[in-house]
């Protein structure tokens, strides 16, 4: 199943892939911005994707707002990381309609089981 990971930090693009490719991934794709990923989602089907929520120009958040708003996407199984956990931005994303949610930093195993959680809901 293909994988988009998005996200400003190459070192945590780096991350991402790597624990993907630990838990069974190994077709990963990357974009550094929403507006790359958004390009990317039009361009080859994916299974899932990994967004970080902040990024500049377009923030995970708006990608994922964009992602849920057009009918050819909005069923795309879409994990939010982020560095903060605040329950403003959980309670925001999940009203976007994210089907999980990472908070840095995080292994192998706490991506695989909010991978395993997402399919199996």
């Amino acid at each position: 199943m293909p994988v988009l990971v998005v996200d400003d930090y190459k070192t945590m693009v780096r991350i991402i892939r790597n624990l993907l490719k630990q838990i069974g991934f190994e077709d990963v794709d990357e974009a550094s911005d929403g507006v790359e990923a958004l390009s990317k989602l039009k361009e080859r089907q994916y299974g899932l994707v990994i967004s970080d929520w902040n990024m500049e120009p377009m923030t995970g958040y708006e990608l994922l707002k964009q992602v849920r708003d057009d009918s050819a996407l909005n069923a795309l199984p879409f994990i939010m990381v982020t560095a903060e956990a605040k329950s403003e931005n959980v309670i925001a994303a999940k009203k976007a309609g994210v089907n999980n949610y990472i908070v840095k930093p995080f292994n192998a195993q706490t991506l695989k089981s909010k991978i395993e959680t997402v399919f199996e809901g």
